[in-house]
């Protein structure tokens, strides 16, 4: 079990009863992740930063510096979604990376004994390992204190409310150190690489909620066999990025999200979709669809749907409204590519009556 590990929770519970967990001032001596005893202030425990809208720039978590300025803001309705990846791809459940410098891990693990909660044998081996050893491979004299400048200590890190998600357990094994320009061992696959990286950004990424125009608008019963047309602002979809790197390390990967289409469902296979796909594209411009004008009534939409019967009396059709967002990411050492596409939708409850015809 990681030592790091252990004082996290520590210090999760101070928080919970209200203690107050101060980070070091900054200095030459202080931690690839910048935060001691895992305090901070951001969403997993790391330095936050924000502009004057409280919208997050800058976060530090697990020795990794996340920049957000470039994410996605509130759309139509003023919020964001978290992508869902398609297929069976998922963001790094961990990583290991360089989040401290042997004054630093020494202060930590000499806290974490002094707590007296993780037991004799426990402590025993670890000092063994971190304060008594140097001869056996593994082992280590004075938290490498002699190495100072010359490399650091990589913990494993499981971003906060991971810690059930299935292979957050594969990076419990360490500190380990690293000497400067070294690679870490083969061993720790989840060691923070360009790739790596690129998936924690894809992880932070914020899109715009799916809130489309319809007409007849959603508060309205749509009509059987007229079309509901249906469309997106070009403003409201536009690229997002946001980029996670190692300072010390001097990694980095930009991860960006670009919307490429809609996709209707309208909750019944009573139903025509336009185009009979269901997919809308997005336009030269940025949008998808076309809005509707009262000269293109007797028209069919290029994006939108009919409805073939009516609603019971009292229910409503599920009618979805997703948007893909294509992912590539860029980072150093000329690395790059593709990760899955995501995606992001909403649910409306519609209303279909049938056309009430007058009889004279």
């Amino acid at each position: 079990m990681s030592a790091v590990r252990i004082v996290r929770g520590v210090v999760a519970a101070l928080c919970m009863l209200g203690v107050l967990v101060a980070p070091l001032s900054a200095s030459a001596d202080e931690t690839p992740g910048g935060a001691d005893f895992g305090g901070g202030g951001g969403d997993d425990g790391g330095q936050v930063d924000g502009d004057a809208a409280g919208q997050v720039l800058h976060a530090e978590v697990g020795g990794v510096v996340v920049d957000e300025s470039e994410n996605g803001t509130g759309g139509v309705g003023g919020g964001t979604g978290v992508l869902d990846p398609v297929g069976d791809w998922a963001p790094p459940p961990c990583w290991y990376a360089p989040l401290y410098t042997p004054k630093q891990l020494k202060k930590e693990m000499e806290h974490t004994w002094s707590l007296e909660s993780t037991g004799y044998q426990w402590d025993a081996e670890q000092r063994a390992r971190y304060v008594d050893g140097g001869d056996e491979p593994g082992t280590y004299d004075d938290f490498n204190m002699a190495k100072s400048g010359d490399g650091y200590w990589w913990d494993g890190y499981v971003p906060d409310g991971g810690e059930g998600v299935p292979g957050a357990l594969e990076c419990d094994d360490g500190p380990f150190w690293v000497d400067t320009g070294d690679p870490p061992p083969a061993a720790y696959a989840n060691a923070v690489t360009p790739e790596i990286l690129a998936g924690i950004a894809y992880d932070r990424i914020r899109v715009p909620d799916t809130e489309i125009s319809l007409k007849p608008d959603a508060q309205r019963a749509q009509k059987v066999n007229l079309p509901t047309w249906a469309w997106l602002d070009e403003a409201t979809f536009e690229p997002v990025s946001v980029t996670a790197r190692v300072p010390v390390l001097d990694l980095w990967a930009r991860t960006t999200a670009t919307p490429v289409s809609l996709t209707l469902d309208p909750g019944t296979d009573d139903a025509e979709l336009h185009p009979s796909s269901g997919t809308c594209p997005i336009n030269d411009d940025g949008s998808i669809g076309t809005p509707f004008t009262p000269g293109s009534v007797e028209e069919t939409p290029p994006c939108g749907l009919t409805y073939l019967r009516a609603t019971p009396e009292g229910e409503f059709y599920p009618f979805r409204a997703t948007v893909t967002w294509s992912i590539e990411w860029e980072g150093s050492g000329d690395t790059g590519g593709d990760l899955p596409d995501g995606s992001f939708g909403a649910t409306t409850e519609l209303e279909v009556d049938e056309i009430q015809s007058v009889v004279r």
